[in-house]
């Protein structure tokens, strides 16, 4: 019961990570306000959570609503203890000489500010309240190209300088910011998008959850609850000597190529060695 008494806000809460944090915290003892703009599925998870899971209608491009959801976390229960910026999507996929104005403004919204202003609403209603953290999503795809769209990258890598800045303009407060980089994780955060059914949807998900088993060390696919174990971490006070940090729970997909860690994929060193031999080999029958 790392939570009990605590209040915490979750957006992005009806679904994947949101909801499986969500059930996480509820069963710690947490007062959890779960928002998302799927009112059915945020409303379901309330329903059908153990402990007090509170829905709140709430899209986070919308800054007015975000500080409506912080503002009614605070009346209901007098502050907050525990922000978990989560909510997102692919955002927009077109590389960076085809993405129109507007793609790229809607991805930040969504991605970058969004974070920004759950910030900027909630810091008022968590002065003063001992052990005050905000954890925010940023990704595997802020560590460098090929994990994701260009402009989801670039507003990941957003997310973790802002919680640099954050961090060391809210330490005054006692509230610390640390962020979370998932890896590929089994959502609907990659199909969300496509214009498929949703059973193809669903073999799509399979394909992908494979596909990143077979490209990292840790060999199976990434699950919400890896990245809400991360998060409780972060939150709890466990975890009250960390700020400005970065927590990546990837799999091991970022340690390096396939050959760095599969025995049975020769690298670059094996490769020449490999030619070295032959050479030898060469020589030696000439």
């Amino acid at each position: 019961m790392r939570f009990s008494g605590r209040t915490v806000v979750i957006t992005g809460a009806a679904s994947g990570i949101g909801a499986e944090t969500t059930r996480l915290f509820a069963s710690e003892g947490a007062t959890v306000f779960a928002s998302d703009i799927d009112t059915a599925g945020g409303e379901r998870l309330a329903a059908e959570t153990d402990g007090d899971v509170r829905f709140v209608e709430c899209s986070v491009c919308d800054p007015a609503a975000i500080r409506a959801l912080m503002d009614r976390a605070a009346s209901e229960t007098g502050g907050i203890d525990v922000v978990f910026n989560n909510a997102g999507a692919g955002g927009a996929r077109p590389p960076i000489y085809e993405i129109e104005p507007d793609e790229w403004d809607r991805t930040m919204d969504l991605l970058l500010r969004s974070v920004a202003m759950g910030i900027r609403y909630a810091v008022p209603h968590m002065k003063g309240r001992k052990g005050a953290s905000i954890v925010n999503v940023s990704s595997v795809a802020a560590v460098g190209p090929g994990y994701s769209p260009t402009a989801y990258a670039v507003a990941k890598m957003g997310v973790l300088h802002l919680t640099k800045c954050a961090a060391t303009d809210l330490a005054q407060f006692g509230i610390r910011v640390n962020a979370i980089q998932p890896g590929f994780i089994n959502t609907n955060i990659f199909t969300s998008s496509l214009e498929i059914t949703g059973e193809m949807k669903d073999m799509a998900k399979a394909a992908i959850a494979q596909m990143s088993s077979d490209a990292q060390p840790v060999a199976r696919g990434g699950q919400p609850i890896d990245i809400a174990n991360a998060v409780a971490f972060l939150a709890s006070d466990a975890a009250s000597f960390m700020t400005g940090a970065s927590m990546i729970v990837d799999g091991g997909i970022t340690l390096g190529p396939r050959h760095s860690w599969d025995p049975e994929e020769p690298g670059l060193f094996a490769a020449l060695e490999a030619m070295e031999e032959q050479a030898r080999q060469a020589q030696q029958a000439g």
